[in-house]
């Protein structure tokens, strides 16, 4: 007769090593889109540097090793991100109902194209907006050095998180398909989503209204997106559970 500790034990040091042999394979992929990144470290420079009309400086050799390993980093996140939804989803997938499985799977491409839709709209503000409203308070007053690192570090800084924000529709869909929120809990608590949002908007831009109010405006339209794209997700939910109730 086994002994059920055991068996539990064992099933979940199981389920340990599955994760571990996934996160392995995501690391594994995330290394070679590095290297493969870190040989064309240079093209992948000189298309930003391409976006501004001043030259970049270094003023350590440390400055050139790290916009390498920054941009080859950076690009090999964003490339192994599906790698990694896509082993998260094959490590939850046997809990998942049919259903669940095929609604869960198509998450995984909206994920990789709204965090690249949010870099790229962050870079877009940064540099048709951020950068020239900054360089237009100088005025002449100081001469202009800017060191690679401090200017890639900025950039990041203001990219990434729209990156992340842009997540909002794919994270609240899963939470409404777990019945975690609902439609109606976000439009309830719009306004404070709305103040969030407005915050954040703030702490990536510089002090000047029209600037923050060009961030945040999309944010919250994409919190509105967010809440007709959950809703459609609800009365799925809500379908599928009356469907099962009269069987």
């Amino acid at each position: 007769m086994s002994n059920p500790n055991t068996d539990k034990e064992m099933n979940i040091v199981g389920h340990l090593s599955e994760l571990r042999n996934r996160l392995l394979i995501t690391g594994v992929c995330f290394i070679g889109f590095f290297i493969l990144a870190f040989i064309y470290v240079k093209d992948i420079y000189y298309f930003f540097e391409n976006d501004i009309d001043f030259k970049l400086t270094v003023t350590s050799p440390g400055d050139i090793i790290w916009i390498y390993f920054s941009i080859a980093g950076l690009i090999a996140l964003v490339a192994t991100l599906p790698v990694l939804s896509l082993q998260l989803w094959l490590f939850i997938k046997p809990g998942l109902t049919k259903t669940e499985r095929k609604v869960s799977l198509s998450y995984i491409p909206a994920v990789f194209l709204l965090f690249v839709l949010g870099l790229v709209f962050g870079y877009l503000m940064f540099i048709n907006l951020i950068l020239p409203f900054l360089l237009s308070l100088n005025n002449g007053m100081f001469n202009e050095l800017f060191t690679v690192e401090k200017y890639f570090r900025f950039l990041m800084t203001v990219t990434i998180p729209f990156a992340i924000l842009f997540e909002i529709p794919i994270i609240l869909m899963f939470l409404t398909s777990l019945g975690v929120v609902t439609p109606q809990f976000l439009k309830k608590t719009r306004k404070y989503a709305y103040f969030i949002l407005l915050i954040v908007g703030a702490l990536v831009t510089p002090p000047d209204v029209v600037l923050q109010l060009a961030v945040a405006i999309p944010l919250f339209i994409l919190y509105e997106i967010s809440i007709y794209l959950t809703s459609i997700v609800y009365r799925k939910k809500q379908q599928r559970h009356i469907e099962y109730m009269e069987k």
